[in-house]
């Protein structure tokens, strides 16, 4: 069975991915920053998973994530970019630590976790790289000047990995969630809610489970002939 890394797994659409691919049968290997949520996980589903606390932002947290799992298996075949964080302002008050942050998880992270797994994906001729963007790209949200360069990076990103390992059996695609319903919804007040619900032609709010339906697709051997794409999951939000 497959291999999977998934970051962020302890937030909404990382704990659908982990609860997709472990009733899918698949080895679960899952990063996050919350020691309490990271035991709730591996209680829930062990033996399926193996969880490991890494801080994305340290070079050598992200070296040993990779250290971790490569004493467990042979090799990491799928990996799911998801972890990310938000630190808002308008640029205008945006500070350098308030983009350096966003740049750093969001960003450089993935570039760093991608170029490590992809050596076992090249060798073994399979592999499957998954980066969770955002609508925001698209859109452009205000006061999120770092969260969306981060997210636009990401795809530009991600089509130049797919072009550079297609030959090799590795796809490389992104999945753009719209407005999704986890809880960081609780912090948004009902009129904003409303606001947002009518941009959405379908009416209504994304559910994690929708998220990690589209990605496990783009993992698995029926989409070998799908890369370099941004799979929009957003009720038509953006079209």
């Amino acid at each position: 069975m497959k291999n999977v890394l998934i970051t962020g797994a302890t937030g909404g659409i990382g704990s659908a991915l982990v609860n997709k691919y472990c009733e899918e049968g698949y080895n679960v290997f899952a990063s996050g920053t919350n020691e309490e949520k990271l035991s709730t996980l591996e209680n829930k589903y062990k033996p399926a998973i193996k969880c490991f606390k890494c801080d994305l932002s340290q070079n050598n947290e992200i070296e040993k994530l990779i250290e971790f799992t490569s004493k467990a298996c042979d090799q990491i075949d799928i990996l799911i970019n998801n972890a990310g964080i938000t630190n808002d302002n308008l640029l205008i008050k945006m500070t350098d630590d308030e983009w350096n942050n966003v740049i750093n998880i969001n960003l450089n992270s993935n570039f760093k976790l991608t170029r490590l797994a992809l050596k076992g994906m090249v060798k073994n001729r399979w592999g499957r790289i998954v980066n969770i963007t955002s609508a925001a790209a698209k859109i452009g949200n205000p006061g999120q000047a770092n969260y969306v360069a981060t997210k636009a990076a990401l795809e530009g990103f991600t089509r130049t990995i797919a072009n550079e390992v297609a030959s090799r059996g590795i796809t490389a695609n992104c999945v753009s969630p719209g407005f999704v319903n986890t809880d960081i919804l609780e912090s948004v007040d009902n009129a904003r809610l409303e606001k947002m619900l009518k941009k959405i032609p379908t009416g209504r709010m994304g559910e994690t489970h929708e998220i990690a339906n589209a990605v496990f697709f783009l993992t698995t051997e029926e989409s070998s002939y799908i890369t370099g794409q941004v799979l929009h999951v957003n009720g038509g939000l953006t079209m």
